[in-house]
């Protein structure tokens, strides 16, 4: 058998596993992996286009969960909107009701409307905030309300979150301030949520993924494009599920607060927001002082990484 044959580890067997946004790329790529694992998983998608209309009429959801089935797998489709309140109570409920349990939930769902900010109407920036981060927020807080039960009750909790930012939202990207806000507003979410979940058996992780999906085929088409040739495929979405498959599963024990990037082979940490150089006048600063006290902590602390889309930066910064 060839290493491409081999059978995948069934790391998450037994898990009831909840995908928003499966119907396509990297959502669908989810949710067969870890159908693969040996999960029972719930298939959320509204299967709408590319900026969040109304789709063709088209059932990604059903189409994903055929695909699990036809492989020997569980699946349950969901529909809801998992940026209101009622779908994703619905969604929570759709695990309970089909299978009995919840374990884990990976936050996916999302779709662009890419301006420049001067061009940037309210209302995509709205649905753009409403979708990714709402749509992070409230499947969340019904999951964590179902799990805070469960521990109270005395059951043991081993639940997983993966949540799914952006580079991004952790660097900026021209032309983005709408999905960048939205993506850096769920890093800090995926902390806080980390923090406060974990005295009742809830790990709480996110991604920010490099892949080829519905929204960055078009925008970043030659990076994403596949090798012409054949050949390591690293823009692939199945490339990124199986870090996603291992934070959902038990195998990843005490790993929780963290972003982690995810492009081909790559796994990375990311750092985040940290103290890198300080000043103390023990006294008020007259604005005249800052220019530089200023210059000297940029000085001492180390180069941003740059925005994506945006001109190398110049040497003052």
């Amino acid at each position: 058998m060839s290493e491409q044959q081999a059978p995948e580890p069934r790391c998450a067997e037994g898990r009831v596993v909840v995908v928003t946004g499966a119907g396509r790329g990297l959502g669908r790529a989810h949710a067969l992996a870890f159908a693969r694992a040996g999960a029972r998983v719930v298939v959320n998608d509204l299967g709408v286009a590319l900026d969040g209309g109304a789709g063709p009429g088209e059932t990604p959801a059903e189409q994903v969960a055929a695909e699990i089935r036809d492989a020997g797998g569980e699946a349950a489709v969901s529909t809801d909107d998992v940026a209101s309140g009622e779908g994703a109570a619905r969604l929570v409920r759709t695990a309970l009701d089909r299978f009995g349990r919840l374990d884990t939930l990976v936050n996916n769902a999302g779709f662009l409307r890419d301006r420049m900010l001067v061009n940037l109407d309210e209302e995509d920036w709205d649905a753009v905030v409403r979708v990714h981060l709402k749509g992070h927020f409230l499947p969340l807080r019904h999951a964590a309300a179902h799990w805070r039960a469960e521990s109270k009750a005395g059951r043991a909790v081993a639940a997983r979150v993966v949540n799914t930012s952006s580079g991004a939202g952790l660097l900026g990207s021209v032309g983005q301030g709408n999905y960048a806000a939205a993506k850096a507003g769920i890093a800090a979410l995926t902390l806080v949520a980390a923090a406060e979940l974990g005295r009742y058996g809830v790990q709480v992780n996110a991604i920010a993924p490099a892949a080829r999906t519905r929204m960055t085929e078009r925008t970043f088409a030659a990076d994403m494009a596949a090798p012409a040739g054949g050949g390591f495929d690293a823009m692939a979405p199945e490339n990124v599920s199986p870090l996603v498959v291992y934070l959902g599963s038990d195998a990843c024990e005490g790993i929780t607060g963290r972003v982690f990037e995810a492009e081909g082979g790559r796994v990375t940490v990311m750092d985040g927001w940290r103290r890198a150089a300080r000043t103390d006048k023990a006294a008020r600063w007259e604005p005249g002082e800052l220019d530089g006290a200023v210059r000297g902590l940029l000085a001492r602390a180390p180069e941003p990484e740059p925005v994506y889309g945006a001109e190398p930066r110049t040497a003052g910064r």
